[in-house]
């Protein structure tokens, strides 16, 4: 799913970095500065809402655009948690894509 989104993402012009499920995401937020993190609720050994009060509550990310996503509908945790916007899986393409549009026009 990871690579269709890529794939996805890079033809509608979008510069895209994947990481792995166990990555320091606050590193990798320093070092690329992203316009938007598109990121899942659920990972591997991490959590996505963990990881989100982590960036807000982190001083020189914190404004960091996030979408989140999740196949529960925990979009009230997510945006009381400070995202920029959720979306439900399975999700429309364009609904990601429209979305993340937003996140980005928004800086």
């Amino acid at each position: 799913m990871i690579s269709l989104l890529k794939t996805l993402l890079k033809m509608e012009g979008f510069e895209v970095v994947l990481l792995h499920a166990n990555k320091d995401v606050l590193s990798v937020i320093r070092e690329e500065s992203p316009d938007v993190l598109l990121l899942d609720v659920h990972l591997g050994d991490q959590n996505g809402l963990d990881i989100l009060k982590n960036i807000r509550s982190t001083p020189d990310i914190k404004g960091t655009r996030v979408v989140m996503s999740s196949g529960a509908n925990v979009k009230e945790e997510c945006m009381s948690e400070g995202a920029f916007g959720f979306l439900m899986k399975p999700y429309m393409p364009d609904d990601l894509i429209s979305l993340l549009k937003q996140a980005i026009k928004s800086a």
